[in-house]
């Protein structure tokens, strides 16, 4: 299979890697030049075989849109779009429908795995139709985790995008957990080591978890979590989950919560929030911004 992936950043940057070792021939396009591998959107579509697929990996926003609608202009009929980034999933409805304008295939992609999908794997949750997502499944198996997990086909154009909003969502609860656990310990003085108690959990107890590991790693390293502010950006998925709740009567008071204890660590110091900054570094390599 020939891919063309646009936006090269670290997420895609690894995902050219992975696939390239898994026998999909990617051919990049990156506004950095020390990584593309072609001086356009152009040149980059050019050098694909009909039928074109073309992965967008570019920030959600302004800039997919600008990059799909761009695309729209140089591909023809038959060929696809696959949106990977994190879109809103209003965003798709509007993009299929010019594409198919065009007779042009759009499926959207939920893309979960962080700094560590190029080692394991992505979990991918995808909208779409069936015959446009049969172009893209060379790539999907490329990318999703070894075994039979790790790919769904979720639903229509959109199913995708909101699936990975409402797993975003279940993350920011899980990390607030873990976080306001973290501090709980932290105040008694009944515990003597705090990062041994959560490497305890790590085996047997039903709290076990990536997410887990991760915490219990950045203990490890930082038992203080000394190096690290209390301060946790959010992005986005974690605001249109409340709002997608709010539209559809559905109380999700632990995402709603989580999401407004992040900002929370905009205003003060919080020992809560620097775990959860320690994990958004973990598995995302997200930044952090370091204590005084």
């Amino acid at each position: 299979m020939h891919l063309g992936l646009v936006g090269l950043g670290k997420m895609g940057g690894n995902m050219r890697t992975r696939l390239r070792e898994r026998g999909v021939t990617v051919v990049g396009y990156d506004r950095n030049p020390d990584v593309t591998d072609s001086a356009s959107l152009a040149e980059m579509v050019g050098q694909l075989p009909a039928p074109r697929v073309v992965w967008v990996m570019v920030p959600a926003g302004d800039i997919t849109r600008s990059t799909v609608r761009e695309l729209l202009g140089l591909l023809a009929a038959g060929d696809v779009i696959v949106d990977g980034g994190n879109s809103r999933w209003t965003d798709d409805a509007i993009h299929a429908e010019l594409a198919a304008e065009k007779s042009i295939g759009y499926v959207d992609a939920g893309v979960s795995g962080g700094v560590w999908g190029l080692e394991n794997g992505y979990a991918l949750m995808v909208g779409g139709d069936a015959a446009d997502i049969a172009k893209v499944q060379p790539a999907f198996d490329a990318l999703k985790p070894d075994g039979d997990g790790g790919f769904v086909h979720a639903g229509r154009v959109g199913a995708g995008h909101f699936s990975k909003m409402v797993h975003n969502g279940i993350e920011y609860a899980m990390m607030q957990a873990y976080a306001e656990g973290y501090e709980l310990l932290e105040k008694t003085d009944l515990v003597d080591s705090v990062p041994e108690v959560f490497d305890s959990w790590r085996q047997g107890t039903v709290v076990r978890s990536w997410l887990l590991d991760l915490l219990s790693e950045a203990l490890k390293d930082d038992p203080g979590l000394t190096q690290i502010r209390g301060y946790a950006e959010d992005s986005g998925e974690g605001r249109w989950t409340v709002e997608a709740a709010i539209d559809n009567a559905v109380p999700v008071p632990a995402i709603a919560a989580s999401l407004f204890a992040r900002f929370v660590s905009r205003q003060e110091e919080s020992p809560a929030m620097q775990a959860v900054a320690a994990m958004r570094k973990g598995f995302g390599g997200h930044a952090v911004q370091k204590a005084d």
